[in-house]
C-alpha cells in the first residue's frame, strides 16, 4: 500500500486501467476456450486415441424375454 500511495492520481487510475484491462481479458480467453471447446490436453494425439480406446468397457448383459 505504501507503494500506492506514492503515485499520482493519474498514475493510480492509469494502473487501474490496466488492471481493469488485463482481468477483462483473462475473462474473455476463458469464455471463448470453454464456448468452443477448446482443449489443451499433454498427450499426443496416438496416446490420447489409445487412452479413450482403453477406457472403453463393454457390459453387455443380455437378459432372456
Amino acid at each position: 500500500m505504501g507503494l500506492l500511495e506514492q503515485l499520482s492520481p493519474s498514475m493510480k487510475l492509469n494502473l487501474i486501467e490496466r488492471l481493469r484491462e488485463s482481468v477483462k481479458s483473462q475473462i474473455t480467453s476463458s469464455k471463448m476456450k470453454v464456448s468452443f471447446g477448446a482443449w489443451s490436453p499433454n498427450e499426443s494425439a496416438e496416446e490420447l486415441s489409445n487412452t479413450i480406446r482403453s477406457s472403453r468397457s463393454t457390459n453387455r448383459n443380455i437378459e432372456e424375454l
